[in-house]
């Protein structure tokens, strides 16, 4: 299964990057869950924040594939430990699904229609964190949840 991160902002060198890159790199193509893409959308106009981040929810919207199921990153979004999130990429792998993408949205967060037409709205907590230091963590998280499935000793849980 293709796993997209789809995201607000572009990458530039530094640390935030090498986290992001060192995890998608482990995550090859024959891996149950990768290989890990990134795609980035960015309104380079000067807006004001509201209408950024509609139009920031605009271009998300219109990158993402047709049929691929969508969750969306957002501080009110559901809590899911790693087993969890495991399990739901998992179960849409084995109903065949070909891609999943996760939504990040820029420093304003997510649009509302865009939460909104979300199959699922995850959570990394209640904390904001930043978008670019979000990349890395979810790349993370895809790599243990490949982990988990493939029964790999990575992920060590009680």
């Amino acid at each position: 299964m293709q796993i997209t991160i789809l995201a607000v902002g572009r990458f530039r060198s530094g640390p935030q990057r090498a986290l992001y890159e060192d995890y998608a790199a482990r995550l090859k193509k024959g891996t149950l869950l990768g290989p890990l893409k990134l795609q980035e959308v960015e309104e380079k106009r000067n807006l004001e924040p509201a209408r950024l981040k509609a139009r920031e929810g605009e271009l998300l919207d219109r990158a993402l594939p047709e049929g691929a199921r969508c969750i969306a990153l957002d501080e009110r979004g559901d809590n899911l430990d790693s087993a969890q999130l495991a399990g739901l990429l998992g179960q849409w792998r084995e109903e065949g699904l070909r891609e999943t993408v996760f939504l990040i949205g820029g420093a304003d967060g997510l649009s509302p229609e865009l939460r909104q037409r979300a199959d699922r709205v995850l959570s990394f907590g209640r904390m904001t964190w930043p978008h670019l230091l979000v990349r890395g963590l979810l790349a993370e998280q895809v790599f243990r949840a490949n982990a988990i499935l493939s029964g790999h000793p990575y992920h060590r849980a009680d």
